[in-house]
């Protein structure tokens, strides 16, 4: 018996074949359901108590000149896993003290609030700059967040 040149024969079984493939396909993907997150805000009090006017932006200053607005960073889990990821917001300027000094310059702190949305952890670590990463505390005292202080 001569086989069909046609390609015929050659269809009819590659046709299943591919089908149970790419069904394969799909249904392995399902298997990875994203994690929950919750959103917060990651909070970082840089105390490098510089003179500035209070509430205006600004940035770490000496020794954390790193800790700036679009510095890279990072926020782990206590594993080191990676849990999201960006540039950091411009900081605003916050008192040191309540103390009413009656000048408009002050000594501050430089303070960075992060929005974001991360699964729930035992620990969280943030990395700036690829620098020693910084513990993260959590703290509900204004809503969800996850409070640094450099240095700590």
């Amino acid at each position: 018996m001569r086989r069909p040149t046609n390609g015929y024969a050659r269809r009819a079984v590659l046709a299943p074949l591919l089908g149970a493939l790419l069904a394969g396909v799909g249904l392995t993907g399902c298997a990875d359901e994203p994690e929950a997150t919750s959103a917060m805000t990651v909070r970082v009090l840089v105390r490098d108590i510089n003179i500035r006017e209070e509430g205006v932006d600004c940035a770490g200053t000496g020794p954390y000149l790193f800790i700036h607005n679009r510095a890279a960073y990072r926020i782990l889990d206590g594993d080191g896993k990676t849990l999201t990821d960006g540039k950091l917001p411009p900081g605003t300027s916050v008192r040191t003290f309540q103390e009413d000094l009656e000048v408009a310059r002050i000594p501050t702190y430089c303070e960075f609030a992060i929005p974001v949305s991360v699964p729930a952890r035992d620990r969280y670590r943030l990395v700036v700059d690829d620098r020693a990463p910084i513990d993260l505390t959590a703290n509900n005292d204004e809503g969800p967040a996850l409070v640094a202080v450099v240095p700590s």
